[in-house]
């Protein structure tokens, strides 16, 4: 049966049609240019979900398709899985485990939730429990069934996102059971739960089904219509967001033969909205038998065609970006084609309208995106990346030099720059693995012409390797990054180096480890010494050059490891 309950709104519709560049700006403003830098490479097979638990771990959870998660902690792979159930799906294509959320209070009841295709092929859910005491592994004897959708024979469009609301319910798209063109018109029938937003109240932890209908969802009062239904019309809605700063839906529905596009249904609605599919593909019409006019339906507010230019051919929904970090990035919703590899980012214009700009060239296969605790954004592709997604702004200073020297009980940071315009001030970052970082402190920007010298002691314990780069960030919240500079780890035997002050150009050592080279830096930076030393242990003389009287740096390298010192050099004659 039909249905024809909807809510009308106004649309503007965006379309990119003509050729474009790598980056295909229609803003009013400049949007950003986005990097998707690799996190993780190895050590996950076909994952299309990430997603954080929300209780203060910083944890991200990959869904595998074959029914595996795994957990990515601090820019690593955990060994083993947090869930293993290969045997209670059907993998390929597109079935599989497709989805994971986990509960509000997930901190304290520690209850979660995956959306699948078990082994007959139909849609379900099921609610599981971590370990006590273990939060890193699921209790898998805890798994109840909450939902089964049957599901047609075709084993395509099968929806595939959870998400819990800022209401607190959980919600999720079901696609419309598969094939080309909605045969059976699921997505317009008010008594199959496929093609449809669902939404169910899930606190019913000890009651079969183990969940409720909210008394607000929008069809309650309708015979016509499935209860659990919040929204009709959608054919596959593979990957869908809340924002969570004004809490709207964002939503990707997958096209037929032409069209991808973006729905919006903002946080202030009520629900009983009908996208207009099997009736309608984007904005045109596909096929209207027994359809209501087309200004019953809820359009799109973004479209795009199938080509490989301007456009793709299967849309990955994405989120709007609500992070700190990338103050350029604020409020643009992000979502990329699995096919074509396009990227676009879409922001509202705050008169009803959306900007759109089409990036080019990024990683394809882009299977999810999924936001950090913190809203950093990421989004992974099928062959087993995990990626960071970011951008780099450039902003009106030029950093001439930036150098890490280790010594005794602290790193000392060095930087020099030039034409400094409105910068606001440097934080010093680092890192153990290069992809980690934390903030080691905060240095206020000069913005003297015509060049500025800055240094930063961090404080630090014996280490075996660090990574520091400078985050620079300017009076309008834009950021940027210096490249990234390598610290080995110091030398721990025990050595010697007088007499200081080194009088009459000649300098001695005693080392308990080899020796490969000892090079001397002027106080400015510059190497004005360097001798090989060929792996020499004990007491031994070098001789250096006739240096003006003052302070220098002397490094002493060993295999691997090196110890940096101050010396005074003093000439009597």
């Amino acid at each position: 049966m039909t249905i024809s309950h909807t809510v009308k709104r106004n649309t503007v519709v965006l379309l990119l049609i003509t050729a474009v560049p790598f980056l295909f700006n229609a803003n009013a403003q400049t949007a950003p240019v986005l990097i998707f830098s690799p996190v993780v490479s190895a050590g996950l097979s076909s994952p299309v979900d990430v997603v954080n638990a929300g209780d203060g771990t910083n944890r991200l959870f990959m869904v595998e398709q074959g029914g595996r998660v795994k957990i990515v902690s601090g820019g690593v792979v955990l060994p083993g899985n947090f869930l293993d159930i290969p045997d209670s799906i059907s993998s390929g294509g597109e079935r599989g485990l497709l989805s994971i959320a986990f509960h509000p209070n997930f901190a304290s009841n520690r209850y979660f939730f995956i959306y699948y295709t078990n082994t007959a092929g139909d849609l379900r859910i099921t609610r599981f429990q971590t370990l006590a005491g273990n939060p890193d592994v699921a209790d898998e004897n805890t798994g109840v069934v909450l939902m089964t959708i049957p599901h047609p024979s075709f084993s395509n469009h099968n929806g595939g996102k959870l998400n819990f609301g800022p209401d607190g319910n959980l919600y999720f798209g079901t696609g419309d059971g598969g094939s080309g063109g909605d045969p059976g018109n699921n997505a317009q029938n008010g008594n199959s739960l496929l093609g449809k937003l669902i939404r169910i109240n899930v606190d019913n932890f000890t009651t079969p089904p183990y969940y409720t209908i909210p008394a607000d969802n929008p069809y309650i009062s309708d015979p016509l219509v499935r209860d659990e239904i919040f929204a009709i019309g959608l054919r596959n809605p593979w990957r869908w967001s809340f924002d969570r700063l004004t809490h709207d839906m964002l939503i990707a529905d997958v096209g037929q033969d032409a069209w991808e596009e973006v729905n919006v249904l903002p946080f202030a609605s009520s629900g009983g909205v009908n996208y207009g599919w099997r009736c309608y593909e984007g904005n045109t019409a596909y096929n209207t038998t027994g359809c209501q006019p087309q200004s019953n339906y809820t359009s799109p507010v973004f479209v795009y065609p199938h080509n490989s230019l301007t456009g793709g051919f299967s849309i990955t929904g994405g989120y709007v970006y609500r992070g700190t970090e990338f103050a350029a990035m604020v409020g643009y919703y992000i979502c990329s084609d699995y096919v074509s590899g396009n990227t676009w980012l879409l922001k509202s214009n705050g008169a009803g309208g959306w900007n759109t700009t089409l990036q080019a060239g990024l990683p394809g296969n882009i299977a999810g995106f999924g936001e950090a605790e913190n809203g950093d954004l990421y989004s992974l592709s099928r062959n087993g990346t995990l990626y960071k997604v970011i951008t780099s702004t450039v902003l009106p200073v030029t950093l001439l030099d930036f150098s890490a020297t280790a010594f005794a009980g602290y790193n000392e940071l060095r930087w020099r720059t030039a034409n400094e315009q409105n910068v606001s001030f440097f934080e010093i970052e680092f890192g153990t693995d290069g992809i980690n970082y934390t903030v080691a402190g905060r240095v206020n920007a000069l913005n003297i012409p015509p060049s500025n010298n800055y240094s930063f002691r961090h404080t630090i314990s014996l280490f075996t390797k660090l990574f520091y780069r400078l985050k620079i960030t300017d009076k309008n919240g834009r950021v940027t990054y210096s490249d990234t500079v390598e610290l080995d780890k110091k030398l721990t035997g025990s050595i010697i180096i007088y007499p200081i002050p080194v009088r009459n150009s000649l300098l001695n050592v005693i080392s308990e480890k080899p020796v490969e080279s000892i090079a001397i830096f002027s106080a400015d930076g510059k190497k004005v010494f360097q001798r090989q030393i060929n792996n020499l242990t004990g007491s031994f003389p070098v001789a250096v050059p006739h240096l003006q009287s003052g302070i220098y740096l002397v490094r002493i390298k060993g295999k691997d490891e090196y110890l940096t010192e101050k010396i005074i050099i003093n000439q009597t004659n």
